[in-house]
């Protein structure tokens, strides 16, 4: 059984190594948006594996709050990016970059 919980944990470690790597490196503000959303989910799962590990369950009031705050960050994101304006906005000024670089060239 110990194996097991040393081998989740190293499987969390990369997962979050590599979500952090996304997170720098991520080319748009919606894949640092995503990036985020998943290291939460990471650090829930790394909080259960210890509780699980510890056999206590002290951790849980932490993980309902980190789950609701992970949901309600994300409920949030997708509003903002689902209202119209939002969109336009983002068509703009993406239509106004490629008509401008258009012209250098």
């Amino acid at each position: 059984m110990t194996w097991i919980l040393g081998l989740a944990g190293a499987v969390l470690a990369v997962s979050a190594g590599l979500t952090l790597w996304r997170i720098v490196a991520g080319p748009s503000h919606l894949d640092r948006i995503v990036s985020s959303d998943v290291m939460v989910a990471i650090v829930i799962a790394a909080i259960g594996l210890i509780a699980v590990w510890g056999r206590s369950a002290t951790g849980l009031p932490i993980l309902l709050g980190l789950s609701l705050m992970g949901f309600t960050g994300a409920v949030g994101v997708a509003r903002l990016l689902s209202s119209p304006g939002t969109v336009r906005r983002l068509f703009d000024r993406r239509k106004a970059m490629r008509d401008g670089s258009s012209d250098d060239a």
